[in-house]
């Protein structure tokens, strides 16, 4: 059976993990001069505090070579499915990785994707690999799959995109007084952009998200959708209702955003993210 693997941005819950029996190579934040692996040993939880305690945002980092390589060379046929490589370097280090390994096949699929738009991918990889698809097989069903995951969350403060430098003083003063919350979505090509900016009560932010949803309402898989969150369990449970209302999904599954994910949107960051036929 073809081994799947994923970063730890792909926000899969434990219980998913270990149902479909997946590999998770632990990105690195750096919190106070401590370095932590991402969903191993640091929460958005604990993340959050010791922002709020130092005022200084965390940095992530991907992967070495050395810690791809060695989940690797345990696998004589894998498949491992990145964050998108215009967001990290986790793609080029697994790359570099897979190269030194010449009695491994495998396949690298970026998936230009990020937190749970990666972990549609590796579900599905996952389902075909349980199925006893070929490694090429569920490399070519999962790359054609790359363009249709969609991803976009509605963002509560802008503390952080300020603290990292992705939006100007001026922007957060007027964004917080304004209280505006950016939708951000995750592009086709990989990067990030703000697709709306709404301001006014938090309801009107999850409203967007669900807007979106229905407009792709006729195109989505219904197979599974994920609403992936950082610390707001009751606004995940909201968007659930709401989706069901709309369209009968076999599986809505709620997921924590990880420790890497929630370092550069912060508290109250939640999104609706599935796949499109």
């Amino acid at each position: 059976m073809v081994k799947i693997i994923a970063d730890s941005c792909c926000d899969l819950s434990p219980e998913l993990i270990a149902q479909f029996d997946i590999e998770i190579i632990p990105l690195s934040v750096l919190v106070n001069n401590q370095s932590y692996f991402d969903g191993v040993e640091l929460t958005p939880e604990q993340l959050f505090e010791a922002v709020k305690i130092s005022g200084e945002l965390p940095k992530t980092s991907a992967p070495s070579v050395a810690a791809f390589a060695k989940v690797f060379e345990k696998y004589p046929e894998l498949i491992y499915i990145s964050i998108s490589s215009k967001l990290s370097a986790s793609f080029q280090s697994a790359t570099i990785a897979l190269e030194s390994l010449p009695n491994i096949k495998g396949v690298l699929i970026d998936s230009l994707n990020l937190s749970t738009g990666i972990g549609l991918l590796v579900l599905k990889a996952a389902e075909l690999s349980k199925e006893g698809k070929s490694l090429e097989e569920i490399a070519e069903t999962v790359t054609s799959l790359v363009p249709h995951s969609n991803a976009s969350f509605v963002i509560d403060t802008l503390d952080y995109l300020y603290m990292g430098g992705r939006c100007s003083s001026m922007e957060h003063v007027i964004g917080s007084i304004l209280k505006i919350r950016p939708v951000i979505e995750v592009r086709k090509d990989g990067t990030l952009g703000v697709r709306e900016k709404v301001s006014g009560s938090r309801r009107k932010g999850l409203a967007a998200l669900l807007e979106n949803f229905n407009k792709h309402k006729e195109t989505i898989d219904p197979s599974r959708v994920f609403i992936t969150h950082t610390v707001c369990p009751e606004d995940a449970l909201y968007l659930k209702s709401e989706i069901e209302k709309a369209l009968d999904i076999k599986e809505i599954c709620i997921t924590n955003a990880g420790a890497t994910i929630a370092s550069h949107c912060g508290p109250n960051t939640i999104g609706i993210l599935f796949l499109t036929t």
